[in-house]
């Protein structure tokens, strides 16, 4: 009998599931879509329900489309995306729709609280700056603005918590999801109750912490029946997404860093003890003993934005060529010079995150001109993107953190040119894995870790990860890239001000 892995991702835009045998071979994957609502200026927010139907169709469409058996499954670890902040009460039923990583609604309790609570304190016990993205602010506004809700709430969930309550019926909180709280303890893994006083935040609201690859429960037989799994199969408490990226794309020592290309982009960096930076985002690795100095950017979307927009002809030709419209582009802009000819772009379509925190950061296209093309627009916003990306890699090596090589993975990672222009404008090498499941390989390694199918983490996935494609940076396309990306940096330093008014 086979012995298989169930890796499930909770991503901003859709559930990817994906079953994986015990040397990391993918033996099937789905995506199933669900929707993001924008209610009004500064709220992002999902149902969580509808992330619970796209697990359920995508594990139904696991067993009608596949000859996998429920007995074959022997473990399931699931990743979420950050910063939810779920209601439940005593039964797990939903009380409202969460607040996404991208939402801004509790902006105005930061400048409320911040007279009253000891930001010094909070970011040595956190390690992470205050922002009203995080989960910590998102309690205060169901606080202040839904008491009924507040009042009812047994425990708060993360994403991929809320998984594992409906295959188990377990509350649970990993460890790698705590640096959400402001009230999490980054050196001992723990909530400290001095901080969530200071934050009038009970910590009874909280469920209990585990390590990601603990098993906290087992399908339950009303899961059973919904799914198709086998009542039984242990489940993990899983991890952050990113976090989990990380492991699936092979970075597990000091030093390597996962370089992510999607809708919520960014590096995050693989530490032995925790670094932080008040510009940086700082977790818990998946990993036993490691941790993640991250810097979390929005503008992986942008390609596909402007793809959306602007795209028709691109579609056309990839219909008669048989090709992906982004291999068009790709095409397109690899003809244009190294900096676009001057056209600079900056990437803060949602406002941007780490390391600039700006929620009112707008998209900008700097150096238009006549003689500029959309091939010129594909390749600043690709350029664009890896300016980022440099940004916060050059913020956390102020730290004194050492940037080995890194591993990009994502759908950015599919393009040869995007790859090679990151590597050209950061100046370090960039190794992209085979696998495109890095999420959910990394949830399924914890699955199986988690019930000793995997003895030693480390070592299982060195064997595991292979890379498919390696890109070294060019010295004079990285002088180059440095003249603009410093114009870059000024752009946004001289508009920031017209962009806050």
């Amino acid at each position: 009998m086979r012995e298989l892995l169930l890796g499930i991702d909770i991503g901003t835009s859709a559930c990817k599931l994906s079953v994986f045998d015990r040397e990391g071979n993918v033996i099937f994957d789905t995506s199933k879509p669900y929707n993001i609502y924008f209610p009004q200026e500064g709220f992002v927010e999902q149902d969580p329900n509808e992330w619970w139907d796209a697990v359920v169709n995508a594990i139904n469409e696991m067993f009608a489309k596949s000859n996998i058996r429920p007995d074959e499954i022997k473990s399931i670890g699931i990743a979420g995306q950050s910063w939810s902040c779920i209601p439940v009460d005593k039964n797990g039923n939903v009380l409202s729709n969460t607040p996404i990583w991208m939402d801004t609604r509790s902006s105005y309790i930061l400048e409320k609280i911040r007279e009253k609570i000891d930001e010094k304190y909070i970011f040595d016990v956190s390690k992470n700056p205050l922002n009203p993205t995080y989960s910590t602010l998102k309690i205060l506004w169901f606080k202040e603005n839904k008491p009924d809700v507040y009042k009812n709430t047994y425990k708060f969930l993360q994403s991929n918590s809320f998984i594992v309550f409906k295959l188990t019926d377990s509350f649970s909180q990993d460890l790698s999801q705590g640096y959400g709280y402001h009230f999490f303890n980054m050196e001992k893994g723990c909530y400290d109750e001095k901080a969530a006083d200071m934050f009038s935040i009970d910590l009874e609201l909280l469920p209990q912490i585990y390590p990601c690859h603990q098993v906290v429960g087992y399908v339950s037989k009303e899961a059973a029946e919904i799914t198709g799994l086998k009542e039984g199969t242990p489940v993990v408490a899983g991890g952050l997404d990113a976090a989990c990226c990380t492991l699936g794309a092979g970075v597990v020592e000091v030093g390597q860093t996962q370089e992510q290309g999607g809708q919520a982009g960014g590096m995050s960096i693989c530490l032995d003890r925790p670094v932080s930076n008040p510009k940086l985002i700082l977790s818990y690795h998946v990993v036993p003993g490691r941790w993640l100095l991250q810097g979390g950017t929005v503008g992986g979307g942008s390609l596909r934005w402007f793809y959306e927009q602007f795209g028709y002809e691109e579609t056309e030709t990839a219909k008669r060529e048989n090709k992906s419209p982004f291999a068009i582009m790709d095409e397109k802009a690899e003809r244009i010079p190294c900096g676009a000819e001057g056209l600079i772009f900056l990437p803060y379509m949602a406002g941007e995150r780490s390391p600039i925190w700006d929620r009112n950061a707008k998209g900008i296209f700097y150096g238009v001109s006549y003689k500029k093309t959309k091939a010129h627009f594909v390749r600043s916003i690709m350029e664009g993107c890896a300016y980022a990306l440099r940004h916060n890699l050059e913020v956390a090596e102020e730290s004194g953190v050492k940037i080995n090589r890194l591993y990009a993975v994502g759908g950015a990672a599919n393009s040869k040119l995007w790859c090679q222009i990151k590597s050209d404008v950061t100046g370090k090498i960039i190794e992209v894995p085979i696998s495109d499941n890095a999420t959910t390989l990394g949830a399924a390694v914890l699955a199986g870790y988690g019930i000793g199918i995997f003895k030693d983490i480390f070592k299982t996935i060195k064997e595991i990860v292979k890379s498919k494609a390696i890109y070294s940076p060019s010295f004079d396309n990285y002088k180059l890239y440095s003249r603009y990306y410093e114009q870059y940096l000024e752009i946004y330093e001289r508009l920031k001000e017209v962009m806050n008014r």
